[in-house]
């Protein structure tokens, strides 16, 4: 794998960036291919990843309920959300498979709840938790741009 800046969709990134500037965020050699790490610049917590089509940032937090991607599961360019097993493309920004939770994908179409091979069949009892789940909508992922300068990652960060 080369460790270079993988391109991402232009729409997708994050608002902010364009005028930002470039802060260094990690050291290259501590970013292996196949790796996740998370690194922060005030309150802003970004994912970086080595994938397959080079080394991307988002934010680390998955586009469903937020929880931290840097500690899901990299799979070429498809990382796992630890919280509930949605599944998301890193290297375009869409999802691959919904969360367990079900709700709307980024277009709107509804995805009802489900469960893991092997697993038990969720109980989705009717309320206010099962309204909020089903309108619940996974957001594409946005992204930094990133450059990398003399063996260290830099990415545009916005001000906070």
């Amino acid at each position: 794998m080369d460790a270079r800046p993988a391109t991402f969709p232009r729409r997708l990134q994050a608002p902010g960036t364009g005028d930002a500037p470039f802060d260094a965020v990690a050291d290259l050699a501590d970013l292996p291919p196949g790796s996740l790490r998370r690194v922060s610049r005030g309150d802003r917590d970004i994912l970086l990843a080595h994938t397959p089509a080079g080394i991307l940032a988002t934010d680390d937090r998955c586009p469903h309920m937020s929880a931290p991607l840097s500690i899901g599961e990299l799979d070429g360019c498809v990382v796992t959300c630890p919280l509930h097993e949605g599944r998301f493309d890193l290297c375009t920004g869409d999802p691959v498979q919904m969360p367990t939770t079900g709700g709307l994908d980024p277009d709107g179409a509804y995805h009802p709840t489900w469960s893991p091979a092997g697993r038990d069949a969720k109980v989705d009892p009717p309320g206010k938790k099962a309204e909020a789940r089903r309108l619940t909508r996974v957001r594409r992922l946005r992204y930094y741009p990133l450059r990398i300068v003399d063996g260290r990652i830099e990415v545009a960060i916005p001000p906070s």
